[in-house]
């Protein structure tokens, strides 16, 4: 059977999720060939659902950066409505937790210490997303392709070979025949474990004190609105649709995600010890997901009308991390090198600043295999550890909810900080992300970790007190009793710790003060 033979291209991508279809628009934009290669056929199904301020910033400054207006839309809620209706989201207006005890209904506490409600959005039209990858990274493949990139799915790749003047070739085969390609440069975009972890044997290295987790999810229909529900009433208006948000509920093992999509799909998924998936006997999947749900009354009141779309998906080990992310010719993505745990949204972020360092790289003329891809790599599995150290944190601070309502304020203060960073002042915005690379904030965060840190009586003080130079958004406020509110007005007061006047600031985000009705949802 005759091969079928890719040669001479500048740049092989593998893997077409949103990570390898973005990064090849911008090779295109550059003004390098580009072939990327599926495993699977697109629309497909995948996870990393959840964007996050920072990413719908990014977005905007990677398509203002490489000329890609119809990229820029996706950066928020109102505009992705307005452009591109028919690609499903759902609106993200924050990070919603709810702390549940087995066997007992959910029920409020008067002074909230059992939630945690932070907005992400002054407003629908600003707001954050969900993706449901099928649309989303179909959408972008094609977006890839319409730019020149040259695009083969249904590839199943299992070899790589170095040559000598430096390219590399990659076989395998598609629909039962070989497949040969042959590139200057490779990128790894196939996500954990991926194929040059296989082809090239890397080992996995695993995370420092990380315990181990496993994860079941699928997509439901029918799922209820905490809102509409009894068990989840609290007086006071929250500060965002409690429900338009990426929505926790947090178990002393684990944690649940839900999240809305605009069509009336709902992600959702547990992420659990392995000691509590041995008792649940997770690799059954439906039978385990039931067992899960008749311990914890309120969620199962959530689910009693609900009902998969699709197979559960069972991961016998959520983390990863590879011992080396980039080596001559190639290099991958941070979504192919490390992944953590879905926890604060981390992925899609990650996985854009991760694109954002390659392309400076490319656009400053380097050559394949310069330092500047190993350089990136680098950076990624530094992000990707000081990120695992702070999940590991919340794992162990699940069982006391207010230790871990007060260790959070790490990522919001950092997460809120670096979007208003890169909006203002984004010279100064090289920090990395959970500004893993400031020691000072990222040695606090470890010493205060509930993994070895005594959670005292001044233990959310102290929290306080270490992300106060970083706290532009108003956090730690005991008034606000857990429902942390957009107020423009909290970042305008700390405009020195942005290094600008508050007339500067207050220009500045001008664009982003709510002046028209926002916009609302499509109906299911």
């Amino acid at each position: 059977m005759r091969a079928t033979c890719t040669t001479d291209t500048d740049l092989a991508i593998v893997g077409s999720g949103f990570g390898g279809a973005i990064l090849a628009m911008i090779a295109r934009r550059l003004g390098r060939r580009v072939m990327l290669f599926e495993r699977g056929r697109h629309p497909r199904f995948a996870i990393g659902e959840s964007a996050s301020p920072l990413a719908g910033v990014l977005i905007e400054q990677l398509a203002d950066r490489y000329d890609l207006p119809r990229l820029r839309p996706l950066s928020a809620f109102g505009t992705w409505q307005r452009t591109y209706p028919e690609v499903v989201c759902g609106l993200k207006r924050g990070f919603t937790y709810f702390k549940h005890e087995q066997g007992r209904r959910y029920r409020t506490a008067p002074d909230r210490s059992n939630q945690l409600l932070v907005a992400a959005s002054p407003s629908d039209e600003l707001s954050d997303t969900h993706w449901l990858r099928s649309d989303v990274d179909h959408f972008l493949v094609r977006e890839a392709i319409a730019l020149g990139a040259d695009y083969l799915d249904e590839v199943a790749l299992d070899r790589v070979e170095r040559h000598p003047d430096g390219t590399m070739t990659m076989s395998g085969s598609r629909r039962g025949a070989p497949v040969r390609a042959r590139a200057g440069f490779v990128v790894d975009a196939s996500g954990p474990r991926g194929f040059l972890s296989r082809a090239l044997g890397l080992a996995e290295r695993g995370f420092d004190h990380y315990p181990p987790t496993q994860a079941l999810y699928s997509h439901f229909v029918g799922v209820a609105r905490c809102a509409d529900m009894a068990d989840f009433a609290s007086p006071g208006i929250p500060p965002y649709p409690m429900d338009d948000a990426a929505l926790h509920h947090v178990f002393d093992d684990g944690w649940m995600w839900v999240l809305r999509f605009g069509n009336g799909v709902t992600s959702a998924g547990i992420a659990v010890t392995d000691a509590l998936a041995g008792e649940l006997r997770l690799a059954d999947g439906a039978p385990a997901w039931d067992r899960f749900l008749r311990r914890y009354p309120s969620i199962a009141a959530q689910f009693a009308d609900a009902s998969p779309i699709r197979e559960f998906t069972w991961m016998p080990r959520v983390s990863y991390r590879t011992t080396a992310a980039a080596g001559e010719g190639w290099t991958m993505l941070p979504s192919a090198a490390a992944f953590v745990d879905p926890l604060f949204s981390t992925g899609i972020p990650l996985t854009l600043l991760g694109i954002e360092r390659l392309a400076r790289t490319w656009e400053r003329g380097a050559a394949p295999g310069e330092p500047g891809e190993h350089a990136a790599a680098d950076a990624a599995l530094r992000e990707a550890d000081h990120t695992a150290r702070f999940i590991a944190g919340c794992y162990a601070a699940f069982p006391r909810f207010e230790t871990f309502t007060a260790y959070s304020m790490f990522y919001f203060a950092a997460a809120s900080f670096a979007e208003m960073q890169r909006r203002l002042v984004p010279d100064h915005a090289s920090a990395g992300f959970l500004r893993a690379a400031d020691p000072r904030y990222a040695s606090a965060m470890e010493q205060l970790s509930p993994l070895t840190s005594e959670a005292g009586g001044d233990y959310a003080a102290r929290v306080a007190a270490a992300i106060e130079p970083n706290n532009i958004a108003g956090l730690c406020r005991t008034a606000r009793r857990n429902w942390y509110p957009v107020d423009l007005e909290d970042t305008i007061d700390a405009a020195e710790k942005l290094g600008l006047t508050r007339e500067a600031v207050r220009a500045g985000l001008e664009p982003f003060t709510p002046t028209s009705s926002p916009v609302s949802a499509p109906a299911p």
